[in-house]
């Protein structure tokens, strides 16, 4: 990564240069394509602040902290920006995943009282059309536990599903 440090107020040290530049090295493991970093160091009277501006792979990040050591304070501000970076990164796989129509997890919060979280998977998938019989020798093919597909002789949609008792079952709306 590319890193460009500022020292105001502050004597320009190699150390913290070094310092920076080595914590700043572990974001390349978790940024696709090469980033800029721009790192100002800054003291005012007893505080001693930190912020760093990661430019690159389609993304900004932007971090400051303040503390009473400067070494702390780099510490804190990259924590802070992994977790931006890995939210990111994380929102970015979910809309590739949802426009994919692949499948992604709805967690929905508990209430004070519950201690467990429900989760409801969501996965999208193609149906074609097809007879009951067909989608039998579909089923019969396939590991699958059910099968999703468009009746064509009255063209609603149907779900055939595989029964504990090696059976299927078949799910037709009401006309």
């Amino acid at each position: 990564m590319q890193t460009s440090v500022t020292f105001k107020n502050l004597d320009p040290s190699e150390h913290l240069k070094a310092y920076v530049s080595d914590k700043l090295n572990r974001f390349d493991k978790l940024l696709d394509n090469p980033a800029e970093a721009g790192v100002t160091l800054l003291v005012e009277k007893h505080r001693h602040i930190a912020e760093i501006n990661i430019t690159g792979d389609r993304l900004t990040l932007n971090g400051t902290e303040e503390t009473g050591d400067m070494y702390s304070a780099i510490d804190m501000v990259l924590d802070k920006l992994e977790k931006q970076l890995k939210r990111s990164k994380q929102k970015i796989r979910e809309r590739r995943a949802s426009a994919k129509g692949q499948t992604r997890t709805i967690r929905e919060e508990p209430a004070p009282e519950e201690e467990f979280v429900r989760e409801i998977k969501v996965q999208s998938l193609e149906y074609k059309p097809m007879d009951v019989e067909e989608a039998v020798l579909q089923m019969d093919l396939s590991e699958e536990s059910f099968l999703v597909f468009t009746n064509s002789r009255s063209e609603h949609i149907n779900v055939l599903y595989r029964r504990k008792d090696g059976h299927y079952g078949l799910i037709q709306p009401r006309s």
